[in-house]
């Protein structure tokens, strides 16, 4: 009987260690060494280039200059706005 419990408890103790950002509204889970440490690392694991986008992490707009230092943390919420050009 034991060991029909035991899959399930790894199953329940795996999902818990998962880490998530929520990015524009939609919640990303990350097993916790592949979480990004930087919005520099989230942006390069998006493909989206830093240059294009204005980036808010949990209501607090972000410079540009300081994305490599805006450290992520488990739970937070980020909001990317890419900008475009044209008429």
């Amino acid at each position: 009987m034991q060991a029909l419990l035991l899959p399930e408890c790894f199953f329940f103790l795996w999902v818990n260690r998962m880490k998530s950002l929520k990015v524009n509204g939609i919640e990303r889970q990350f097993a916790p060494d592949e979480m990004p440490g930087t919005l520099t690392a989230l942006l390069d694991a998006l493909g989206v280039g830093p240059t294009t986008v204005i980036a808010e992490v949990d209501g607090r707009i972000v410079r540009r200059d300081e994305f490599h230092r805006t450290e992520l943390k488990d739970g937070q919420q980020i909001e990317l706005i890419k900008l475009m050009g044209g008429g």
